[in-house]
């Protein structure tokens, strides 16, 4: 499988994901609902290592990769406590919209600290991206 369809793939999760949490989240406080869904994705995430038996090679995980992939969960943490509270708060597509425009922070990161290259496309395309979520966001409800 491609990086192109896994990333389809993931779009297509990402607004699943956004639609069952609003729904889940009726009548659910928005800390509980991001605990319960944190500890599926837990489960689901150790039993994809297991079964595709990469887990025979945790012990070749570096200090710098513990210390990097730990500040990744904890960003991972902030931003679903976050994006919980705010579907808690308001309707899916504003909280979605802004959320998508983290884009642009990858952008900028990876042309900081990963030496990437950006071309005037993909330029264009942060923009249109960023400007589509600030008018998204901006929507009536």
């Amino acid at each position: 499988m491609g990086w192109q369809l896994l990333a389809v793939i993931s779009a297509v999760a990402a607004g699943l994901t956004a639609i069952f949490a609003k729904v889940g989240l009726a009548d659910v406080p928005p800390h509980l609902g991001n605990a319960v869904r944190t500890v599926i994705v837990l489960a689901l995430s150790i039993g994809i290592l297991w079964w595709s038996g990469e887990h025979q090679k945790a012990s070749t995980l570096t200090a710098r990769a513990w210390l990097v992939l730990a500040l990744s969960g904890i960003a991972t943490a902030v931003s679903w406590v976050a994006y919980f509270k705010a579907l808690s708060m308001t309707a899916a597509t504003p909280v979605n919209a802004i959320d998508k425009a983290s884009l642009l922070v990858t952008m900028v990161l990876s042309i900081v600290f990963l030496g990437e290259h950006l071309s005037w496309r993909a330029g264009v395309g942060v923009v249109l991206v960023v400007t589509g979520s600030v008018i998204a966001s901006a929507a009536p409800r």
